[in-house]
């Protein structure tokens, strides 16, 4: 494992603030407990990707342009039974989209949808072709694209082994394994975004199904890395999931007592943690950063003692502001979420309201 100097924040002073939201929903979406709208992604002229949940518990992606109109769509083979379908994940400056759907085998394919409305499919080397293998899936919902048009991602082999692989724009795809990722069932690697210059952060499982981050460059090198006091057993360790064009990485971990906590990764490899001061410390309580800007802000969310979702982004100087979507319930596994941050600090994400369905909204600083 090749370590990084380190530091440690500890728990940042929070900032509260009145910020202006707006709410919206797909066409189509369920109306039902844990059915509704995901937003996943913004890009910096506020276009916005991501899926919903219909009645029947089909996925389908949408679109959301910065005048408010939403476009859904399908990608062609995408399945209509519950469960299937698509899913949108990621958008880059150009408004081209990235994700997976899964047939009506429930086999996952990826995908990537021009500005223009085209989309065009691929498979991953090596994928597997049964049910809930292939590229992309709904138990992990990353993948990144930049503005060279570069995606990464993951896939599922045959043996349910996770490899991560980068897709150029010109449709050449090569796969990659972490240093120390496991070669089991439910192990491996996994590409979770990719910035500008090609760098990609994701995470890996060992063989004891611990997690840790790492960052590839460009040129096909991968550094591992974890933030202090991550723990190292099971379903606990440091995890990679967004990186900024300055190669800043944001991300979050779970110590020994599977307590949440945020961390933002310098490109010169110095690690700082952070904690929302309002966070729960029990088990799978805590804070995570999610999604990194090219100036550093990072929108995330922390669950506190109540299990109850709450939304936050914090400035490069470590300030954290808190907030809650208005009409977000403040029941057990309801409440607010930020997935994604543009350059210009707008946030887009979900909030589960009072009967825990899902709903999108954009919070502008």
């Amino acid at each position: 494992m090749l370590a990084s100097a380190q530091d440690q924040e500890g728990t940042a002073a929070v900032a509260h603030t009145t910020p202006a939201f707006k709410t919206f929903n797909a066409p189509g979406a369920g109306k039902t407990a844990y059915q509704g709208t995901s937003p996943y992604a913004i890009n910096a002229a506020g276009t916005i990707t991501g899926y919903y949940l219909d009645s029947n518990n089909v996925f389908h992606g949408f679109v959301r342009s910065t005048h408010g109109t939403i476009t859904t769509f399908e990608a062609p083979g995408a399945g209509t039974t519950a469960f299937n379908g698509t899913s949108a994940l990621c958008i880059n400056t150009a408004g081209d989209i990235a994700g997976f759907y899964a047939d009506n085998n429930s086999v996952n394919h990826g995908f990537v949808r021009a500005a223009s409305g085209s989309v065009t499919t691929f498979d991953a080397p090596d994928a597997g072709t049964g049910g809930f293998q292939g590229t992309g899936g709904l138990e992990i919902s990353l993948f990144g694209i930049n503005t060279a048009g570069d995606i990464a991602g993951y896939y599922q082999d045959s043996h349910n082994v996770y490899h991560g692989f980068v897709r150029t724009s010109n449709g050449t795809i090569t796969s990659f394994d972490a240093p120390g990722a496991g070669t089991g069932a439910y192990e491996g690697t996994v590409g979770a975004a990719i910035n500008t210059a090609g760098d990609i952060t994701g995470y890996y499982w060992d063989s004891n199904f611990a997690y840790h981050a790492f960052v590839r460059s460009a040129d096909g090198k991968i550094t591992s890395f974890e933030a202090p006091s991550a723990g190292t057993g099971r379903s606990q360790g440091t995890v990679g999931i967004s990186v900024n064009t300055a190669g800043d990485i944001a991300g979050g971990y779970t110590d020994t007592s599977n307590v949440f906590h945020g961390y933002v990764r310098a490109s010169s490899g110095k690690v700082t943690t952070f904690n929302v001061s309002a966070a729960g410390t029990g088990g799978y309580e805590g804070s995570g950063g999610i999604s990194i800007n090219t100036a550093g802000d990072i929108a995330g969310g922390y669950i506190d003692a109540s299990k109850i979702f709450h939304g936050f982004v914090r400035a490069p100087n470590g300030t954290i502001t808190t907030f809650n979507v208005p009409g977000a319930g403040t029941g057990v596994h309801e409440g607010s979420g930020g997935l994604s941050i543009n350059t210009a600090g707008t946030i887009v994400g979900f909030y589960a309201d009072k009967n825990k369905v899902l709903h999108g909204f954009v919070r502008t600083p």
